[in-house]
């Protein structure tokens, strides 16, 4: 049984040993001496009680805070993504219907130059036929009641 004591002794040794020169580096770092140079931190060092409770919330408020961060994170990107998207579809939207539209104006923007072109010529020749006085291929009369065939006469 002593023996058993003697070896827990000395692995317990091991283990502070291990310990203090874990303890040790850490000190060591350049940051925690700028640390421990504080005011806060010299207080720390002389509650190790109290350095121990900040420890542990630092240690348990990192993961709701992380959770936190990470979610809002994701809120944004997806927020982000969802407004791309959203903006893609409405201006495929805009685009089939400036497309659908298009044709329509060109088909019929050419059906009223069709009927106009059509009106155009009807009157045109209702004109030229029925009021030839009016056009340049008939002669201008002086006189209504004078025939054209006096006109035509040369001698």
């Amino acid at each position: 049984m002593e023996d058993n004591g003697g070896t827990s002794v000395t692995e317990f040794q091991k283990l502070w040993g291990r310990w203090t020169n874990l303890m040790n580096r850490f000190y060591g770092d350049p940051k925690v001496e700028l640390l421990m140079d504080t005011r806060l931190g010299q207080y720390l060092s002389s509650h190790p009680l109290l350095a121990l409770a900040v420890l542990l919330f630092g240690v348990m408020a990192a993961l709701p805070v992380g959770l936190f961060l990470s979610f809002a994170f994701v809120t944004v990107v997806m927020t982000a993504v969802g407004f791309v998207f959203f903006e893609v579809f409405l201006l495929c939207v805009g685009g089939l219907t400036l497309l659908s539209l298009l044709p329509g104006i060109a088909i019929f923007s050419v059906m009223v130059s069709l009927v106009f072109n059509a009106f155009y010529v009807t009157i045109s020749k209702v004109v030229s036929r029925y009021y030839k006085r009016l056009t340049k291929e008939g002669e201008v009369l002086e006189d209504p009641g004078e025939s054209v065939e006096s006109e035509c006469d040369t001698s």
